[in-house]
């Protein structure tokens, strides 16, 4: 049995050591939220937070997270920074299809975290490993300065 503390609640899995933790949280745990894009941890659709760090959690065995707070994006509501870059995305209507969304999000927020005034370059550099096969790049950089904007309490700037 892994205990699993996800979303600020805790989580029991019968599970072997090695099963990567998006099966766990999509498969044993019900969080639909995590997507499946690659299984190599090479493309960031699967995204979640650990301790708050951004992890590819289809590369991540759930032996390695005992002791660890987990975060999905189920859990936007419970954490400030994360909810704020949600709406971000929803205000600069970023999704298209919205299979990369959660990954995307999850990345920005621990990004944004970081760094809390990213210009073009730093976001690019940031977001390099989550990809968007409908190419929304440039709205995800627009929501990421807008969410940055938030955070530090600016109204109305325009980037």
């Amino acid at each position: 049995m892994k205990n699993l503390m996800i979303n600020g609640k805790p989580h029991s899995v019968e599970a072997p050591d090695t099963m990567p933790l998006l099966w766990a949280l999509r498969d044993l745990l019900d969080f639909n939220g995590t997507k499946y894009g690659c299984g190599k941890g090479l493309c960031g659709a699967c995204t979640v937070h650990v301790n708050g760090e951004a992890v590819r959690s289809c590369v991540t065995p759930i032996s390695s997270l005992q002791n660890k707070e987990i975060t999905t994006i189920e859990g936007a509501d419970g954490n400030t920074l994360l909810k704020t870059v949600q709406e971000a995305w929803y205000d600069e209507d970023v999704p298209q299809c919205g299979y990369c969304q959660s990954g995307q999000i999850m990345n920005a927020a621990a990004f944004l975290s970081k760094n809390k005034n990213p210009d073009d370059d730093a976001i690019n550099t940031a977001m390099n490993g989550n990809l968007c096969r409908c190419g929304t790049y440039v709205r995800v950089r627009r929501a990421i300065k807008k969410a940055a904007e938030k955070i530090n309490g600016e109204q109305g700037s325009e980037n």
